[in-house]
């Protein structure tokens, strides 16, 4: 089972998942509950909102780090686990400003990405890893006049098409309150669990 959870900022969102992921793992409560962190904790605001996290979740929980690399902390899961994934918006920005703001770079770093969290997914299928992701909605408002933010939020939107297409569950949560967009079992009028055009290849248009 993989689930996509996305929502506004402080939106309820990582309650959600988390809810979701207790769900899942209690169907198979002899294997490990995997919490994977994307966030740098460093201080203020995130450091705060971080131990806030931490406190919310208890002793079932194990803990890996993974900023910019998810398949060296992946490859600790074992089959069959559950595992949360918070957040594909913060992973995604470490990983394509990693190695700089050139074009070539960044262009390379979205590949990268995207290729990452197809094999992850395709992973997670083959070794039967119940999965729930987290990600931010930034693509709400007005476009942004700067043209290296709206690359990274087309660049965002690229995960969030290939995780949608391959979830079996897709949530977006407003005000605590969800929205199942694709329940459980059920894939919308054209919908495909593959990814088939231009968009869904990791490639950049900027």
């Amino acid at each position: 089972m993989i689930v996509f959870v996305s929502g506004g900022v402080r939106s309820g969102k990582s309650h959600v998942a988390e809810q979701a992921a207790l769900a899942l793992h209690a169907d198979n409560l002899q294997r490990k509950l995997w919490y994977l962190a994307t966030a740098r904790a460093e201080e203020g605001e995130m450091a705060t909102r971080v131990a806030r996290h931490q406190a919310r979740r208890d002793s079932r929980w194990h803990t890996l780090e993974a900023p910019q690399d998810l398949m060296a902390a992946w490859r600790q899961l074992g089959a069959g686990d559950t595992v949360l994934l918070d957040c594909l918006t913060l992973w995604s920005s470490q990983r394509l400003f990693a190695d700089g703001l050139q074009r070539d770079a960044r262009r390379a770093a979205a590949r990268d990405a995207f290729h990452q969290l197809a094999a992850l997914l395709a992973d997670a299928r083959r070794r039967d890893i119940a999965l729930v992701v987290v990600s931010n909605d930034l693509n709400e408002e007005l476009p942004p006049r700067d043209a290296l933010v709206r690359w990274y939020l087309g660049e965002l939107q690229r995960l969030h098409l290939l995780l949608a297409r391959r979830a079996d569950r897709v949530v977006e949560v407003v005000a605590g309150q969800t929205i199942e967009w694709k329940p459980a079992g059920q894939h919308p009028a054209g919908m495909t669990t593959e990814v088939g055009n231009t968009l869904g290849r990791g490639e950049s248009r900027e």
